[in-house]
């Protein structure tokens, strides 16, 4: 697994016009495949009028899947200057529809390329992106006289808390760097004068 990447925190759409043609690049981060193509679609359906609703996207931490569409624009002037603007970026489960409006004014090749690009690129400045850091899944179980200091200090040493269970015992789920883990083990056993358990689970991504 990627140790990090990085993907855009929200859903927002951003217009640029050139020589009369609009093109408004809609963002939004997805989890899978088919929720990229499921905005792809929604995004389209708001736009029926539209000359052409282009999309990239990227899913998975190491960009294993990648996708494209011209929807119509000339081969390889729309939907991969949108693909090559997301990896050259960087950002990693995120898809992107350009709508272009068609305003009268040919762009030729590389003007649509730019154009296509260009939108992608000042959505994501426009939008701005987040940081997701790879973390292991770790059960702090400790007493319910213990749980409340222990859960503010978790947090003001900024560990990631990600649940808190109260039953017999209170269980907190963290998430935790891999390298993080010896030193933890030992903060914690002085923290909660060695009361505690730690059990370490699988692994997951959470805000850097």
């Amino acid at each position: 697994m990627q140790e990090q990447y990085r993907t855009v925190p929200r859903a927002g759409v951003h217009e640029i016009e050139i020589n009369k043609s609009r093109f408004i690049c809609a963002l939004a981060p997805a989890a899978t495949e088919q929720e990229a193509q499921e905005f792809v679609r929604r995004v389209r359906a708001e736009h029926p009028t539209a000359t052409h609703n282009c999309f990239a996207y990227v899913i998975g931490a190491d960009g294993g899947v990648q996708k494209a569409s011209d929807d119509g624009e000339p081969g390889g002037t729309a939907g991969v200057p949108m693909l090559q603007m997301l990896l050259r970026r960087e950002v990693r489960y995120v898809v992107a529809v350009v709508t272009r409006y068609y305003g009268g004014v040919k762009l030729g090749a590389g003007g649509l390329i730019r154009a296509y690009g260009g939108a992608v690129g000042e959505a994501l400045d426009a939008l701005g992106t987040i940081t997701r850091q790879r973390f292991r899944l770790a059960t702090v179980t400790v007493d319910h006289q213990r749980a409340g200091k222990l859960e503010n200090d978790l947090r003001a040493t900024g560990r990631a808390v990600r649940e808190v269970r109260y039953a017999e015992a209170v269980t907190i789920e963290v998430g935790l760097p891999e390298a993080d883990l010896d030193a933890f083990r030992g903060w914690l056993a002085d923290t909660t004068a060695g009361t505690a358990t730690l059990e370490l689970g699988g692994e997951a991504y959470g805000d850097a």
